[in-house]
């Protein structure tokens, strides 16, 4: 089916999100066809601002309107601990928890030697330079279960250790509400090799 070129643009760009297919990507589409003018104003003005107006945090690279993110600039956040996440995603997901106060790292990405990702291609050499300021004292990592997640975890402990911080990992296992037997053998391992006293 060949599609007007208007359409047939708008499904290749949804196309390009993640996890959006040829069949979404038509649903999505024709449903934007049928918006009203101004809705789709408003969509198209979102879409710029997040490119134009957004950017990264001068200290800890999370995305932010102005050049210190206002978690940064928070007096009353505890200074002497950070934690390191993969993505600002991981940051919003920390903040909906309400618990952590400390301040946070944002990699903005992992190390994939497949990918041709090395420590040059993300957020370290800022975080070692935060380190060197007197008041962190404790680094917790909170990158992923994933390969690459612990292969960088591993990675900023080796750089962040010698320097007499202490480096904390975040606890990975079974998730509440879930069955032993049909966890796989890694999720099992991580849950016992993190257990703790009761």
């Amino acid at each position: 089916m060949h599609y007007p070129t208007p359409i047939a643009k708008l499904i290749e760009s949804y196309m390009k999100l993640p996890g959006i297919g040829a069949k979404t990507a038509a649903r999505l589409a024709f449903y934007t066809i049928d918006m009203k003018e101004d809705d789709v104003t408003e969509f198209a003005k979102a879409l710029i601002s997040v490119k134009r107006d957004l950017h990264y945090c001068d200290v800890c690279g999370n995305i932010t309107e102005s050049a210190v993110c206002s978690i940064c600039q928070d007096t009353s956040r505890d200074k002497s601990v950070v934690l390191v996440v993969e993505e600002s995603k991981d940051v919003m997901s920390m903040e909906k928890m309400r618990e952590y106060r400390g301040q946070y790292h944002v990699l903005h990405g992992v190390l994939s030697p497949m990918d041709g990702t090395g420590p040059d291609d993300i957020n370290i050499t800022s975080l070692i330079q935060r380190l060197h300021n007197d008041e962190i004292n404790e680094v917790i990592i909170a990158t992923n279960a994933t390969t690459e997640g612990e292969a960088t975890a591993m990675y900023l402990s080796r750089l962040i250790k010698p320097a007499g911080i202490k480096v904390t990992r975040l606890a990975h296992g079974l998730s509440v509400g879930s069955d032993i037997e049909y966890a796989d053998e890694v999720t099992l391992l991580k849950a016992v090799e993190g257990r703790r006293e009761m």
